[in-house]
C-alpha cells in the first residue's frame, strides 16, 4: 500500500508570498506528499517581536493564496494554542488525527538549519517526524557533520535522507512589507487576491 504522506509547513506568513506556495509546493511534490498543510504560528518562539498582522488577516491571505488548489490547506490551530507554540506540540496533534501510519514532513528552509539546535526538543521532533530541508537550486545542500555529536548519527542521516532541492527564489516578507510601506508595486510577489486583501485592510502601509 502508498503511503499516506503529509506535509506541514510552518511559519508567520506575514504576508504569504509566491516564494512560500512555490517553494513548498515543489518540496511537498517531491517527497511525494498527497496534501500540504500550511500552519501560521502566533509567533515564533525565537523570534521577539510578533507579526506585523493580525492572525485572523494572517489566516485569510493564506486562505486566498491557496484558494484552487485543491491539494493545498491551512490549519489555524497553533493560533488557537497559547503561545509559545511549539512545532513538536502541532506535528503531535496531526499525528494523533492522522494515525502514526501516516508519515509526516515538516518543511524547513535550508538558512534556518543552524537554529535547529534552538528548537524546542529538535531530538525529539527528529525522531516524531520527517523534517524536510528545503534548499535552493544552484546552492550548495546543507551539510549536517556537525551536528553528529550534538544528535547522534542516527538523526543526522535521517536529516540528509530528507533534504529536498527546490526553485531559487529570492523572496522574503520581510521584502514584501518594505516595498508596500514604500508604495511600490509588488504585483510579481504576491497572489492577486492577496495584494487586493492587503490593498482593502490597508495592511503595512507605514504610518
Amino acid at each position: 500500500m502508498t503511503e499516506r504522506r503529509i506535509a506541514l509547513f510552518g511559519g508567520t506568513f506575514d504576508p504569504i508570498h509566491r516564494g512560500h506556495t512555490e517553494v513548498a509546493g515543489t518540496a511537498a511534490r517531491r517527497i511525494g506528499a498527497e496534501r500540504l498543510i500550511f500552519v501560521p504560528a502566533k509567533r515564533s518562539p525565537l523570534k521577539g517581536f510578533s507579526p506585523v498582522a493580525g492572525d485572523d488577516d494572517r489566516l485569510k491571505m493564506i486562505a486566498l493564496a491557496i484558494d484552487g488548489t485543491d491539494w493545498f490547506a491551512v490549519s489555524d490551530r497553533e493560533l488557537r494554542r497559547a503561545t509559545p507554540s511549539y512545532t513538536l506540540d502541532t506535528v503531535r496533534q496531526f499525528q494523533d488525527e492522522l494515525g502514526p501510519q501516516t508519515p509526516l514532513y515538516w518543511l524547513v528552509g535550508a538558512d534556518s538549519v543552524d537554529d535547529l539546535v534552538y528548537w524546542h526538543k529538535i531530538e525529539e521532533l527528529i525522531d516524531t517526524c520527517r523534517l524536510a530541508i528545503m534548499y535552493r537550486g544552484g546552492y550548495p545542500a546543507p551539510r549536517f557533520d556537525k551536528y553528529v555529536p550534538l544528535w547522534g548519527s542516527r538523526r543526522v542521516q535521517k536529516l540528509r535522507k530528507n533534504v529536498v532541492e527546490t526553485p531559487s527564489i529570492d523572496l522574503s516578507s520581510t521584502q514584501v512589507r518594505e516595498r508596500l510601506a514604500a508604495g511600490e508595486d509588488v504585483s510579481d510577489m504576491l497572489h492577486p487576491s492577496v495584494l487586493a486583501y492587503i490593498r482593502a485592510r490597508g495592511l503595512y502601509r507605514r504610518v
